[in-house]
């Protein structure tokens, strides 16, 4: 077993026992980083902290920057609420609200439960955005105890005017279809559900390079997915209107497969997206996603943790150089390595750990980064598919291969990319407040982004963000073995 020597983590598979079959390795990776992850929590106490952007000179600053030389900035405001994206931050400040009702894979954490995954995704805009973000975890039961997408929607149209953009995230089906729906056609900014869009871009992106790999086209193949929350439902969407055959596409849920006779679907108008998708796909009535799979040219799986939700057996089954996007989180629906030795051509996961990462990180920090630049009314699903298919670009330049057909999340031209994609058809779609080339859309984001990679960096080096030390790592690392063996 390797010693840890550094704080780069680059080669995980390399610390644990080399008596450890692949199938502990995997089991054992997962349970170091959750322990590490608690541990490196616990140290710094969150991810984020509030930090001044601009600068004190001397006493009359105070007076400056606030009474009574801020009056002016409120007065202007006032007369012109659109200056609010100019004489505050507004402009570069998204809101991550959740009510942690869908953590991850485990499912409702509690109203501050989801804190650490929305502070997570504030941290990942600033580094990989160069957008602010602030984490905001709400209680959205009523008196009876229930989770009301009311309380969710109101409270996202009172703090609206604070900020450029609305991140949803970790909220519960058939809740989130109602919150999104409502507030993207409700507010005057984006409204992003990247459980579901962000989810949906990024799988898209993938699947464009992977069958590029694979040698087979979106419209010819026919594809399984397992899984029909806010993620998979908005897959589905985005695969068809980038030029998937729907009478080739069989989604399934924990009951089976969608189609015209799933009455209980039908008769529940809270899950309106599973009925669309009842009534535009699967016309042969498949009923489970063993069937789908036979002779299926794609999985896609967002279901419940695995690593045995997929079977082997089920994959041997499937249409040669297979295509497996296997996304549920913490744990896969199986093994990449179980995947491969079934016979799959492509396997992407959720999870950077493995190859082909195919997760929402890789879409939400660009995105939203172009949608404020222009200042855009609302995130269009066209914008959504133009930030993936600027995605599979990125990767396609450094070449596609089986096991790289989206980018890393450290590979930087990917976010001023997907940024000037978005703008630019945010201006096509007409929700742009500001006109803007694609080449000063990508100047400023590159900018930013630097600028916030630069700030991090030298924060660490000056020790205002301490390193955790090799002992700490350490002892994370033993107890995840100790629990495999």
């Amino acid at each position: 077993m390797a010693k840890i020597e550094d704080l780069k983590l680059e080669n995980l598979d390399a610390l644990f026992p080399e008596t450890f079959s692949k199938e502990q390795v995997a089991k054992a990776k997962t349970l170091f980083l959750k322990e590490l992850s608690n541990t490196m929590h616990e140290f710094y106490g969150g991810k984020m902290q509030t930090v001044p952007k601009a600068g004190y000179y001397g006493f009359n600053w105070f007076n400056v920057w606030y009474s009574p030389g801020v009056s002016r900035v409120s007065t202007e405001i006032r007369d012109n609420p659109e200056r609010s994206f100019e004489l505050s931050n507004r402009g570069n400040l998204v809101a991550v609200v959740s009510d942690s009702t869908r953590v991850l894979g485990d499912g409702d954490c509690g109203p501050s439960g989801g804190l650490g995954v929305m502070e997570g995704k504030a941290f990942l805009m600033k580094y990989l955005g160069g957008v602010d973000a602030i984490a905001l975890c709400i209680d959205s039961r009523n008196e009876a105890g229930a989770h009301d997408p009311k309380k969710v929607i109101e409270f996202v149209k009172m703090l609206a005017p604070s900020v450029g953009a609305v991140n949803l995230e970790d909220i519960s089906q058939p809740n989130c279809f109602e919150v999104l729906d409502t507030l993207r056609e409700a507010c005057d900014i984006p409204v992003w559900h990247d459980d579901a869009q962000g989810t949906g871009c990024v799988t898209l992106a993938g699947l464009v390079n992977a069958l590029k790999v694979a040698g087979k086209k979106i419209g010819d193949v026919r594809i399984a997915m397992l899984g029909a929350g806010a993620s998979n439902t908005t897959i589905a969407s985005l695969i068809l209107q980038a030029g998937g055959d729907p009478a080739k596409m069989v989604v399934c849920d924990s009951k089976g497969g969608l189609h015209t006779d799933r009455k209980d679907i039908e008769a529940d108008t809270a899950f309106y997206k599973k009925w669309e998708l009842c009534q535009t796909t699967n016309p042969g009535k498949i009923d489970s996603i063993a069937d789908a799979m036979v002779g299926a040219d794609v999985l896609i799986a967002l279901s419940r943790p695995g690593p045995d939700v997929i079977k082997p057996e089920w994959i041997s089954t499937m249409a040669g150089k297979a295509i497996v996007f296997v996304c549920a989180n913490p744990v896969p629906e199986i093994y990449p390595h179980a995947a491969k030795e079934a016979g799959a051509y492509i396997v992407a996961t959720g999870r950077g750990d493995f190859p082909n990462q195919v997760n929402n990180s890789l879409c939400f920090p660009g995105l939203l980064k172009g949608a404020l630049i222009v200042k855009a009314r609302k995130v269009t699903d066209k914008m959504a598919i133009a930030a993936a298919y600027a995605i599979a670009e990125v990767a396609e330049k450094k070449g596609l291969r089986p096991d790289y057909i989206c980018p890393l999340m450290d590979e930087p031209e990917t976010f001023p990319a997907v940024a000037r994609a978005v703008a630019m058809q945010a201006q096509v779609d007409g929700v742009a407040r500001v006109v803007l080339s694609g080449d000063e859309v990508y100047a400023r984001a590159k900018q930013e982004i630097d600028d916030a990679r630069g700030l991090v960096h030298h924060l660490i080096e000056q020790e205002f963000i301490k390193r955790p030390t090799p002992d700490m790592l350490e002892a994370c690392l033993e107890k995840a073995i100790a629990q495999v063996k």
